[in-house]
């Protein structure tokens, strides 16, 4: 996981859902007006608050809108038991490989599928992670320093050249930092008056693990094959399935028009990502022909100052090629960021269409409650993979895959 992953994850968080009305930006009358046209049910909008969870926070939301599609019940389930079970698992991979992978708070939502699989899941009032501070504003970044004292004790053994074998209690010392900071994986528990482990309760969500599967879209691998996409935190080498970018398009418009939602790994430096809620791909290289500035003015703008510039309103967008996705994978300027979960699509005042994204970033730093609009230039660019139902894939596409 590399900085810029670090600074994007650790501001994450969001609340409700969004009604089909009309979203108007009331500051700005030449700015964006969003109608929906389509809009599967989510759980509400959580805070991942200074971490770099946002893999679990949006494989979870996307777990509990399955819930909620296959039972009509909204549960609220644990991100923490999760990121505990994980980490532990992702250390100790990292020592069997000597430490020379990455050891990183980030994951992959194939993490939280693992996890359902393999250890079960909780409610999020069993094992609710520990805040230190009163309020949002004074919350402790806890995970900053548990990510700092986690990493610091797997490098420890790793590379200290007086560590000749490791003793058997290594595991139990790095269990008890994750259980300190994010409270212990309970092995039983009560929950709304029944019984349940992990495991258990899990079989109650109705969730089977083999329906999900993850898609992306690259020509470094075959289409219609599976590979391990190369991005550091797909540390499970999660075999996903290549598709042409036409078809992964197809496949998340039948899936939200068939009533499911994905959870959505993407990469959101672009300039065209912005904190207000808004994910657009104008050319940015064009800045000041888009937005009538002076062109040396342009220049001369620091990158927060050109994203407000690009996403004031709608603007004329790239044109976005297979080919312009694989030099972006292969040069770095896409990487494995954030994750989200895609729930909705919109149109703007100009009929463009646009996808509704749940976020994780809180309700109050966003215009519209911790739900973005990203365009659909800036999905078939940012996009590095989904997780869905094999069933809200297109069955032409299905017949391909195998499935």
């Amino acid at each position: 996981m590399n900085l810029l992953f670090l600074f994007v994850t650790a501001l994450c968080a969001m609340d409700t859902v969004v009604t089909d009305t009309v979203a108007k930006d009331t500051t700005d009358s030449v700015g964006f007006q969003f109608t929906t046209i389509d809009s599967v049910a989510i759980t509400p909008v959580k805070d991942q608050h200074r971490s770099g969870t946002c893999w679990a926070f949006s494989a979870i939301g996307f777990l509990e809108s399955e819930v909620l599609r296959m039972q009509g019940r909204e549960v609220d389930l644990s991100e923490m038991f999760v990121v505990n079970r994980t980490m532990m698992d992702r250390a100790e991979y990292v020592v069997r490989m000597y430490g020379d992978v990455a050891f990183a708070g980030g994951g992959s939502a194939y993490d939280v599928l693992y996890c359902l699989r393999n250890y079960g899941m909780v409610p999020q009032s069993v094992m609710p992670g520990i805040q230190y501070g009163t309020t949002e504003a004074d919350t402790l970044p806890v995970h900053n320093e548990l990510d700092a004292v986690a990493e610091g004790y797997v490098k420890a053994l790793c590379h200290n050249s007086k560590i000749k074998r490791l003793t058997p209690v290594w595991k139990k010392g790095l269990q008890a930092i994750y259980d300190t900071y994010l409270g212990a994986c309970p092995e039983s528990f009560t929950y709304e008056g029944k019984s349940y482990t992990p495991q258990s309760y899990a079989q109650s969500l109705g969730l089977n693990p083999d329906d999900y599967v993850s898609i992306t879209s690259y020509t470094h691998h075959p289409f219609y094959t599976r590979f391990a996409l190369e991005v550091p935190d797909n540390w499970r080498m999660d075999q996903m399935y290549n598709v042409p970018l036409e078809d992964l398009m197809a496949i998340i418009d039948n899936a939200i028009a068939k009533g499911y939602t994905m959870a959505w790994g993407a990469d959101v430096s672009e300039v065209g990502f912005s904190r207000k809620g808004i994910g657009v791909m104008p050319d940015a290289d064009k800045g000041a022909d888009l937005t009538g500035s002076d062109m040396a003015k342009w220049l001369g703008l620091d990158s927060k100052a050109k994203t407000d510039e690009l996403t004031k309103k709608p603007l004329p967008e790239m044109e976005i090629t297979q080919e312009l996705r694989q030099r972006a994978f292969d040069n770095w300027e896409n990487t494995d960021d954030h994750g989200m979960q895609i729930f909705g699509t919109a149109h703007d005042q100009n009929g463009k269409l646009y996808y509704m994204v749940k976020n994780s970033w809180g309700t109050q730093r966003s215009k519209y409650k911790g739900i973005w609009y990203i365009s659909r230039a800036f999905m078939e660019y940012k996009t590095n993979d989904i997780l869905v139902h094999k069933d809200a894939i297109p069955r032409v596409i299905r017949k391909k895959l195998g499935l």
